[in-house]
């Protein structure tokens, strides 16, 4: 082992010719370093009496033996014990600074407080700490401890090693598990921090005292299958022991012991409930992150089993102050004048002697000694446990932080590494083609059929108008049941079709034609329910303010464009895979199957669901509600009707969509059909007596003019033509009667209702629009039914004569009507 230190002769030399600078318990030695370790036990740590300060003595005696013909130095050995308490450590270093001489460099630090106290306190101390115990993550700050240096591999580097391993085998989800010590919580939370930089997910993190089965049981409540340990050597055996008992062990869970101290395996040695066997059997396959151990073992085969693993460190901590005082001097003589050294000062003596440590590398007996950063640049080595020993498996360079693993090697108790979680495997449900097709050829009969319904509407507006009671609602009806026709034209596609941009479209293309077209054919139906409701059921006075629906329409199609874009722009759809509760459990190959299905959704959509049906339903229930009261009147029925289909398919399809989201094929499927049956039934209900009787209107008057045309070509021409004329004249005095009969009722009905003559017909046909079944036939004959047999009657018998001798047809007897008159005859 001494032919690592040929050097010595040399540096010894230089470390007598500095002065008076080493102190060890108050005696002073020729070497400017202080030395600081902690005697008692008090702290739950060993007595380093005779583990540190042996490795202190052995460091000094080999510099000696080296530097022999020098000369002969005695060395004094006694420890200054800082009892692992920062008051008596302050105490103890202030009055060694206060006696004096100037001190360069600090040894030890094997209490974490004691060392983070006086760490940070080194810059105002012009001192440099090379310490001998891996110091704890919360040192790593290199603005406030930029002074400190450990020989031993700091925490953190064991840390990133156990973040390197579960990176490699890509596991994402893990549990951790910590005894309570000061210097293990420090551990746990920087393991927490670095594993927040990465996508590993921390399920679970319990920490024990006494009971470590009680810790390990809620883990296991988590379903956590990989679990990270930071465990002093001495609790390793009760936790395995949990482990067996709560059965933690197996294929199905890895165990990592990252506890990162140079001992070995020590499994057994201390009692416990479980036999030797089972604790093996709990360990086996289980993975420990440790210091190298080969330049350990060597050095103290040579000096004993029975020497403290810190000796070790603390003989090269000793090598690195002695190197880095070396350096310094060798500095300051090149920079001064031949034959004498140069004057420097503290501060950059302190800096030189930075500088010095940093650059510090030289092979030590625990290996390659060189700082980074202030830590250690090291090897953890990846020990696996198999059957009752350690096989290295691995290692993870601090230099390059990257881990290499030798497969061959490696053993585990499944047919590979353990998965981080139960496996699952989603089912994928979707809509079938030909399902899809179906529905799809019964959407477009359905839009063909409103299309044709709209042409017909829009080019035979006027003759539409006069069957339909001119009503001009219609079209708007039309257009929303096309609408939300074409919206089912829109689901039941997925990624096999499209791809994933063309579906987040088809989305929100769905969601605009559905919401919009049921709001259309809604604000058509009320209105025209609206209308007949205020004719039958309101005061006369009151109904020209109440049949002014424009800005009903208005106020609600704007409330639903207002819901739409702000849904669109706040919370878009995306198409996403959605996962559903049902799933079924293989115990054997510990997988769960999951039905999927992919679909459009948002980040709320259940809020903006809520706010959709928040003012859809009060609408609907109002209309229901309008339709109920008008459910007697003559022209009310089918609108009755048509509203309550409407809000009944509505509420049927909302419900079908919620229940049945699990289920793709069943909900589309029953969603389209209620929406196709809903339209149909509207169409038929209200257009269809509307095309039915214009349809035998033309072909009435096609066989009229067939007729005329016949008679026209034939030999009766001659007789055609006097029977026409007298027609004419007989029309001629029928409009003199009815001139004479007209005249003489305006002047009774002035009289008895005080000249409202004017609202004669608007009264005539509110009344027809709201009569019930004849409550009898007493008053038959009375002056109320006379006048209104007289306002109808008279000018279809009248206008009923002039197509037969060649006038216009009774279609056109619109043009014949009051210019003025309101418009209140609606469509059956």
């Amino acid at each position: 082992m001494m032919a690592r230190f040929g050097r010595v002769r040399e540096v010894l030399r230089l470390l007598l010719t500095v002065g008076p600078v080493l102190v060890l318990a108050g005696v002073r030695l020729p070497v400017p370093v202080l030395w600081m370790v902690p005697v008692g036990s008090g702290s739950g740590r060993q007595n380093l009496t005779a583990g540190v300060a042996p490795a202190v003595r052995l460091a000094l005696q080999d510099l000696q033996r080296q530097a022999a013909p020098l000369g002969n130095h005695e060395v004094q050995l006694q420890l200054l014990d800082s009892q692992c308490d920062t008051a008596e450590a302050l105490k103890a270093l202030f009055d060694t600074l206060w006696a004096g001489p100037r001190y360069l460099l600090l040894l030890g630090g094997a209490c974490p407080p004691v060392t983070a106290l006086l760490a940070r306190s080194l810059p105002a101390l012009n001192l440099l700490q090379v310490s001998f115990e891996a110091p704890p993550p919360n040192l790593s700050n290199r603005k406030w401890y930029g002074h400190l240096f450990s020989t031993a591999p700091s925490a953190r580097q064991v840390n990133l090693a156990a973040v390197r391993l579960l990176q490699r085998y890509r596991w994402r989800r893990i549990g951790l598990l910590t005894q309570d010590r000061a210097e293990l919580t420090e551990m746990r939370k920087d393991l927490s921090r670095q594993l927040l930089k990465t996508d590993i997910e921390l399920a679970a993190s319990e920490s024990f005292s006494e009971d470590a089965c009680s810790s390990l049981k809620r883990l296991k409540d988590e379903d956590v299958r990989i679990i990270v340990a930071q465990l002093e050597d001495g609790s390793v055996t009760e936790v395995f022991c949990c482990a067996y008992r709560l059965d933690l062990f197996g294929p199905r869970y890895q165990w990592i012991v990252a506890a990162g101290g140079p001992s070995g395996w020590r499994l057994g040695w201390r009692p416990s409930a479980c036999s030797a066997n089972s604790l093996l059997t709990a360990a086996d396959g289980s993975f420990r992150l440790q210091t190298a151990q080969n330049y350990l073992e060597t050095y103290l085969a040579q000096e004993g089993s029975g020497v403290s693993p810190l000796h070790a460190f603390a003989y090269d901590a000793v090598w690195v102050g002695a190197r880095a005082l070396v350096q310094v001097t060798e500095a300051a003589k090149l920079s001064g004048r031949p034959g004498s050294p140069r004057n420097v000062s503290e501060e950059e003596e302190l800096k030189m002697l930075l500088e010095a440590v940093r650059n510090t590398q030289f092979e030590g007996v625990t290996g390659p000694v060189s700082f980074r950063n202030g830590e250690r640049m090291t090897v953890i080595e990846l020990v696996q446990f198999q059957g009752d020993s350690g096989v290295l498996v691995g290692e993870f360079s601090t230099t390059s932080q990257q881990v290499r693993i030798r497969d061959q090697l490696l053993r585990f108790k499944g047919p590979g590494p353990a998965k981080d979680r139960t496996q699952v495997h989603l089912r994928r449900r979707h809509v079938s083609l030909v399902l899809y097709a179906v529905v799809s050829s019964a959407a477009a009969g359905t839009i063909f059929i409103t299309l044709v319904l709209l042409c017909v509407v829009i080019f035979s507006h006027r003759r539409w108008l006069l069957r339909s009671g001119g009503s001009s609602m219609d079209e708007l009806l039309l257009l929303g049941l096309l609408l939300s026709s074409s919206s089912v034209l829109c689901s039941g596609l997925d990624r096999t079709s499209l791809p994933d941009r063309t579906l987040e479209v088809l989305c929100s293309v769905r969601l605009w034609t559905l919401s919009l077209g049921h709001t259309a054919g809604f604000t058509a139906l009320f209105t025209n329910t609206w209308k007949v409701y205020s004719l039958c059921r309101v005061e006369p006075e009151h109904q020209t303010h109440l049949q002014q629906t424009g800005r009903l329409q208005l106020w609600i199609l704007l409330l639903d464009l207002f819901v739409l874009t702000s849904w669109q722009i706040l919370d878009p759809l995306r198409w996403l895979v959605l996962q559903h509760g049902s799933e079924e459990y293989l115990a054997e190959q510990d997988v769960v199957i999951r039905p999927c299905s992919e679909g459009c959704s948002s980040t709320k959509l259940d809020l903006w669901l809520t706010a959709v049906y928040a003012y859809k339903a009060p609408l609907l229930g109002l209309g229901c509600f309008l339709a109920w009261n008008i459910r007697a009147a003559v022209s009310g029925k089918l609108l009755a009707l048509s509203m309550f289909s409407l809000a009944a398919f509505s509420a049927a399809a909302a419900s079908a969509a919620l229940l049945l989201s699990g289920r793709p094929a069943v909900s589309f499927c029953l969603c389209s059909i209620l929406i196709l049956s809903c339209n149909i039934f509207i169409l038929t209900g209200l257009f269809g007596p509307q095309i039915y009787c214009m349809l035998w209107s033309s072909a009435g008057l096609q066989q009229t003019s067939e007729l005329q045309d016949k008679a026209a070509g034939g030999e009766g021409v001659d007789r055609l033509t006097r029977f026409n004329q007298d027609l004419r004249s007989q029309s001629a005095q029928l409009d003199v009667q009815i001139e004479t009969i007209s005249m003489e009722l305006s002047e009774m009905l002035q009289e008895e209702t005080g000249g409202r003559l004017g609202n004669v017909l608007t009264s005539a046909h509110e009344a027809l629009v709201c009569e019930e079944k004849p409550s009898g036939v007493d008053n038959i004959n009375s002056p109320e039914h006379v006048r209104r047999r007289l306002s109808f009657q008279l000018p279809i018998l009248h206008h009923a004569y002039l197509p037969v001798i060649g006038g216009v047809s009774s279609s056109s007897s619109s043009l014949f009507s009051t210019p003025h008159q309101p418009d209140h005859l609606l469509h059956t």
